[in-house]
């Protein structure tokens, strides 16, 4: 099992940390952006830090695993094959999280949900409420990378592999934009 300094390290070794003035798909702004993409791309490292995530997780017993389209996927894939369930991930589907490819939550499903980096929380409760909506019983969040500060609104626990303090800013008060520095937006929502 990885600590988090060693998961850490790893974000490094693969550049998985940029700097720079960045817009996230909760729309926040940030001078740090953390691309799981990068270290999600090595087969190696992906299936270690998942089997991180997972064993944290053994002992709920999740019937099924879910993550949000793009970066909960990778994820999901990996954490489930490590407990032996299915994994699945939603989709937006106008805006809205939704289950396409025939995948289901039966009700009384027992679901963990996971994604790579949780800003705001949003997208992992998306797919709270939606699991909820289908009568699933969702035990808990999980992530490689929790930059919140702490302040993710879930309605349920969760638990990062790493938790990062980092600047975010709402757009209308961000001190990069009034510097006029250009922004990168490299969100999956926009």
């Amino acid at each position: 099992m990885l600590d988090s300094n060693e998961v850490l390290e790893m974000l490094k070794k693969v550049d998985a940390f940029k700097e720079g003035h960045f817009k996230f798909s909760s729309g926040l702004h940030s001078e740090v952006y953390i691309q799981c993409a990068q270290l999600l791309k090595e087969p190696d490292l992906s299936e270690k830090v998942c089997t991180t995530l997972a064993e944290h997780f053994c002992q709920d017993k999740p019937d099924i695993v879910i993550g949000p389209a793009m970066g909960g996927i990778i994820v999901a894939y990996e954490v489930a094959r490590y407990l032996g369930v299915p994994g699945i991930f939603t989709e937006k589907v106008e805006g809205k999280a939704q289950l396409r490819r025939m995948f289901s939550i039966k009700p009384g499903q027992k679901v963990l949900v996971v994604e790579d980096v949780i800003t705001t929380g949003l997208s992992s409760q998306e797919v709270i409420d939606l699991v909820e909506g289908l009568g699933g019983e969702v035990l808990a969040v999980g992530s490689i990378v929790d930059r919140s500060n702490g302040l993710a609104k879930l309605t349920v626990p969760y638990f990062s592999l790493v938790t990062i303090s980092m600047n975010n800013y709402d757009p209308n008060d961000c001190p990069l934009c009034k510097q006029g520095i250009p922004i990168y937006k490299p969100g999956s929502r926009e």
